[in-house]
């Protein structure tokens, strides 16, 4: 590899940012690059964009170090288009204070290659560094292309839901960053998770997945951190943990929630220090080891009733991917069933080749508990089970007998959604006023009297929302007496 050298261009001096990244580079013994500090007071955007264009030419630096403060993202936006602009091949990685989630995507988007945020570990940036820089190779390009077309092959779907936060795999793949992906049971979590390490420059090493809930809480330690001979009675041998296997690769963890309070313990020491302590053992290892890390629950609710740590949540939750389960992206299940039917007809050597009307009209009326993982199952089994060319209703093993199932008239289908959206929307104004009815209202711009009726007409107590004040999810509202 050709010489190296980063530069540290510090547009906020007074954040002590530059000097904190200054001397966690020096304190290194694994940089042996040129390390350039370059520090210039933010005046005006248009200034600074055209200081910026003559200091880096000066450099000639593989990797820029964009050092900012939160409090002057406004620069930061200008300054990183006009560096993507003109230096289209240097990759910038973004230095600030904080970095809050839904600001990430809109800085992946406009060019930066990935953020960190103190406190700043060696060991957790020069693994960036080093693939930055291996990535130049033209080899490195053309394979990363190649796993790009593989990867998002694996995702079907084209609902606006859906699309919403897929589009953002590609972006958040090219950094660091740990994500947490939510969502209900079979809704392709760990498909989304599989996409990103195989788009991210750790594609030619191992993703590990772990299902936390699989595994008995007094086993989970010393499945993921290992053990060395004589930890406990049956330890006869020294085992490598998971997170060693994962080296240099992903770690995906599943069922999150399920961890136990200690091993929330150790894993944020390993979120923030890059090492872990195998059982048994007084010797502290290192791994480089991106992990993503997903719930079929709302962790900040587990967070709130006290089952899940508050310090660890923040951890996982900087990047953040909802997935929507399948009854609210009805218009995808044609394209999965096409897909699954293609797919095990072609594995089972069968001669199912469509759908019928019917059959497909039954799957579209389903609410699908089990979301993408039933679907596949049941067209499986159709599959299976026929020697037809088209799979019709007869064909189709459901979990429950649907055969009587009536689409609903246009009035009926408009008033199911009103309710769904009044409830939400009244919900969600109480929650944001603390259960203050006069300013939900105003909000609203209904008048206080007709706002009381609705939230009478849904059974909504005021009340509720009185006592929960920071709490991001709704509660359960209480029923009217009678």
């Amino acid at each position: 590899m050709k010489e190296s050298n980063l530069l540290l261009l510090d547009i906020n001096p007074a954040s002590g940012l530059g000097k904190m990244l200054q001397e966690t580079f020096k304190s290194s013994n694994g940089l042996n690059i040129p390390l350039n500090y370059e520090s210039m007071e933010m005046e005006t955007s248009h200034l600074a964009t055209r200081n910026i264009a003559k200091i880096v030419p000066t450099f000639r630096p593989d990797i820029i170090f964009l050092i900012s403060a939160h409090a002057v993202r406004h620069h930061v936006y200008t300054l990183l288009q006009s560096l993507r602009t003109v230096f289209t091949k240097i990759p910038v990685i973004l230095v600030m204070d904080e970095c809050p989630a839904e600001e990430v995507f809109d800085l992946l988007k406009i060019g930066a290659t990935d953020f960190i945020t103190p406190p700043f570990k060696s060991a957790d940036i020069l693994p960036r560094i080093w693939r930055l820089l291996e990535q130049n190779a033209p080899a490195e390009r053309i394979h990363q292309t190649l796993m790009e077309k593989i990867g998002l092959q694996q995702i079907i779907g084209e609902s606006p839901a859906f699309l919403a936060e897929i589009e953002k795999i590609p972006l958040v793949a090219k950094s660091d960053a740990t994500v947490l992906i939510t969502g209900e049971t079979g809704t392709g979590k760990e498909v989304c998770a599989r996409t990103i390490h195989y788009l991210s420059p750790r594609t030619d090493k191992p993703f590990i997945p772990v299902n936390c809930g699989a595994i008995p809480t007094e086993l989970l330690e010393n499945e993921l951190f290992g053990h060395k001979t004589g930890a406990f009675t049956s330890a006869t041998s020294s085992q490598p943990g998971l997170i060693q296997e994962a080296d240099g690769g992903t770690l995906f963890l599943d069922e999150i929630d399920s961890l136990s309070a200690t091993a929330q313990i150790k894993l944020l020491r390993f979120l923030q220090e890059k090492e872990y302590r195998p059982l048994g053992s007084s010797k502290v290892c290192k791994a480089d080891v991106r992990i993503i890390t997903a719930s079929n629950i709302k962790l900040e609710d587990a967070v709130m009733t006290g089952r899940f740590r508050r310090d660890v949540y923040y951890r996982l939750n900087i990047v953040h991917l909802i997935l929507p389960p399948l009854r609210e992206r009805r218009s995808d299940i044609p394209l999965l069933a096409r897909h699954f039917l293609d797919t095990y007809a072609d594995e089972y050597n069968k001669q199912a080749a469509e759908l019928s009307p019917d059959a497909l009209q039954i799957l579209l009326l389903l609410d699908w508990p089990g979301n993408v993982r039933e679907l596949e199952h049941v067209i499986e089994r159709a599959v299976v089970l026929s020697n037809q060319r088209i799979i019709g209703k007869e064909d189709l093993v459901l979990p429950s007998p649907e055969t009587d199932m009536q689409i609903e008239s246009f009035q009926e289908a408009k008033k199911r959604v009103v309710v769904q959206f009044e409830t939400a929307y009244i919900q969600d104004l109480l929650l944001a006023h603390h259960g203050n009815v006069t300013k939900a209202a105003q909000a609203a711009k209904k008048n206080r009297r007709a706002f009381w009726q609705l939230m009478r007409k849904h059974h909504i107590n005021p009340e509720s929302y009185k006592t929960i004040p920071h709490s991001t999810t709704p509660p359960q509202p209480k029923e009217k007496s009678q």
